[in-house]
């Protein structure tokens, strides 16, 4: 249950992706307040590849951020997202071109650094405040899925496709 950390932070959370994310890399993101991506950048969740199911509170955050369908796509479906599309969708707060992506994080996050810390956690917890004890309802469903999920014939079989695939290439 480390997603339960996540949501705890009181301090604002900031992703840096500036390559391929796949998995809990990507679910997660719905539990930072920003989410910056280089234009190289992609988001990847096979879960149903594998026969596994979402976790990192995405079965609640993803549709909330970037509707039911789009959500459905990415989480059941495994569409791969490129950072634009993501950033279209709401995953992504900004996508900055690769040439200078850690030059603009950077700028920004120096400029963070010095806003005043108790209004910016004051500030987190205000948004934050009515979908803590969701999110770790969520979280706690999704890891117990996941677990039956792993234990299931069709999550094995699934892994050691992918796997013999993957020695095949």
């Amino acid at each position: 249950m480390g997603n339960n950390i996540i949501i705890k932070i009181p301090k604002p959370l900031v992703a840096v992706v500036n390559g391929p994310a796949v998995g809990i890399s990507v679910t997660i993101l719905g539990l930072f307040d920003i989410v910056y991506a280089s234009d190289r950048a992609t988001f990847h969740t096979p879960f149903s590849h594998l026969g596994q199911s979402p976790e990192g509170c995405s079965s609640y955050t993803f549709p909330k951020i970037m509707g039911s369908s789009k959500a459905a796509e990415m989480l059941i479906f495994g569409k791969k997202l490129t950072a634009g599309e993501a950033c279209a969708q709401g995953l992504v707060t900004q996508v900055f071109p690769d040439s200078t992506f850690q030059k603009e994080v950077w700028t920004r996050l120096k400029a963070y650094s010095k806003l005043p810390p108790n209004a910016m956690r004051i500030s987190k917890e205000i948004i934050r405040k009515n979908e803590k004890e969701k999110l770790h309802a969520v979280n706690a469903e999704e890891c117990n899925v996941l677990l039956s999920r792993w234990q299931s014939d069709e999550c094995m079989n699934a892994v050691v496709n992918f796997l013999s695939r993957k020695a095949k290439l």
